[in-house]
């Protein structure tokens, strides 16, 4: 899940820090619907207005996903994002550690990062962001889930299990898994976990019902025409599924 091309140092060219403007709050449990950004996608109406759509809609969590963006750039386009989100969902980083951290230092309300089994190691982390920190791991086999388990408690907060159905949103996605292998995933850690990959509205309720806490979505938001029409939908659609049949973990 690593960008193509070097990382360079960020934060240089932004304003002196101010964390005291910006007093960071306690993330909230990742539940419902989870926005994974894609920029071209937006067309025309751009990632901003897509992601306050979005958050009017009822999405609860936005991922700022953008590999192809150098990191000055994310640093910029998170500083407009948080303040477009101003508190109404959670903002993660796809990925970029680096960024996440020059972030947090500037101030910015961004509340974790999302990692891939390529990208930072989420010890490092947990130690860099602090415990008030979110921070989310894709696993998608029991491979992943067994180096999970076998961390120190609290180092990971969720997981993102997937794909669930194929998806040209990511060209190099493993198997997909359907309802039933995200079920049999789920059930395996105690951890919560975010259904991602392929994600239609039809498959809120069964994933929903098979365990999952959040369902994450890319395209089904940001190509949506009505981007906050369609929040609406895919949340009533949350809110209205059977209570989770997910048992305890052992």
């Amino acid at each position: 899940m690593s960008p193509a091309g070097p990382r360079e140092p960020v934060g240089a060219k932004l304003t002196q820090p101010n964390p005291a403007s910006t007093p960071r709050r306690q993330p909230a449990p990742i539940t419902g619907i989870y926005l994974v950004t894609d920029r071209h996608l937006t067309g025309d109406r751009g990632l901003l207005a897509t992601v306050d759509a979005a958050v009017a809609g009822g999405v609860t969590t936005v991922q700022y996903r953008e590999k192809r963006r150098g990191a000055e750039d994310q640093l910029r386009d998170l500083e407009r994002l948080a303040e477009v989100i101003d508190g109404r969902a959670t903002l993660i980083i796809n990925d970029r550690l680096d960024v996440a951290i020059a972030a947090r230092k500037l101030g910015i309300r961004l509340d974790g990062v999302h990692l891939g089994q390529g990208d930072a190691a989420v010890h490092e982390a947990r130690d860099a962001l602090g415990a008030d920190a979110i921070v989310g791991l894709t696993a998608n086999t029991t491979a992943h889930l067994a180096a999970v388990a076998a961390l120190p408690a609290g180092t990971v907060d969720y997981l993102g299990i997937g794909v669930i159905r194929p998806t040209s949103t990511k060209p190099d996605h493993p198997p997909a898994l359907g309802v039933d292998g995200f079920a049999a995933l789920a059930a395996a850690t105690p951890l919560p976990a975010v259904a991602i990959g392929g994600i239609h509205a039809d498959d809120v309720a069964p994933l929903r019902e098979a365990g999952a806490a959040a369902i994450a979505v890319v395209s089904a938001i940001c190509a949506a025409p009505d981007p906050s029409f369609t929040a609406r939908g895919l949340t009533a659609a949350w809110h209205t599924a059977s209570t989770p049949t997910r048992k305890a973990h052992a």
